[in-house]
This record gives structure tokens, C-alpha cells and sequence, in this order.
């Protein structure tokens, strides 16, 4: 079987990993889950993903939490920034995956 690469999700950012059961759809895979398809990409998320790239643009890293609004909201809005290419995240110093990060994580614009 060939290798597919990954996909991110258009809600969470996060990969999505090829499935046996997409196979005949592959092309058209755009969300993680249902809960993200039914969730998609709102106003607010929008605003964060402004937020963040203002504030990386303004100090040369800065922590994730120091952007207010509901925790799991800016983590996704920072995700689809980091597959897009816009920020990294990093621990410690250190890049880390997005899709598996855990914990306080910092935000480093590109």
C-alpha cells in the first residue's frame, strides 16, 4: 500500500491519520470527527487566530495562556496557525507537535 501522508483538520488542527474506511474518499476528507464537522471554523475562532499572530508578532515567544478566552478555543486556533505554517509551538524551548502537545505550551511566531 502506498504512503498517504496526514491531513490536518480544518476545525481542531489537528493530523488526520488515512483510514481504511476513507479510502474511497480520501479526497474529501476535511474534519477529524463529527463533533468537528459540526463545529467547523467560527467567528471567535477567527479573532483568536488575530490574537495570536498579533501577539507573536509583538514579543519573540510568549506562552500559550496568556491569550484569554476559553482554554481548548485558543489551543485549536493555535493548532490550525501551526499547520499553516504561521506560528510553532514549543516546551521549554523545545518544538513539539501540536496534534500531541500536552501542557503549557509556548508560541513562537515564524
Amino acid at each position: 500500500m502506498p504512503q498517504i501522508a496526514p491531513r490536518t483538520c480544518g476545525s481542531c488542527g489537528r493530523k488526520i491519520e488515512w483510514r481504511k474506511a476513507w479510502a474511497d474518499d480520501w479526497d474529501n476528507v476535511r474534519w477529524c470527527s463529527a463533533a468537528c464537522r459540526r463545529r467547523g471554523v467560527r467567528d471567535v475562532d477567527r479573532v483568536l487566530e488575530t490574537l495570536i499572530l498579533a501577539e507573536a508578532a509583538r514579543v519573540k515567544r510568549f506562552p500559550l495562556a496568556t491569550i484569554d478566552g476559553d482554554r481548548e478555543d485558543v489551543r485549536r486556533a493555535a493548532r490550525r496557525l501551526a499547520a499553516a505554517g504561521r506560528v510553532r509551538w514549543t516546551q521549554k524551548g523545545h518544538p513539539v507537535e501540536p496534534s500531541t502537545a500536552r501542557g503549557d505550551v509556548e508560541i513562537t511566531g515564524t
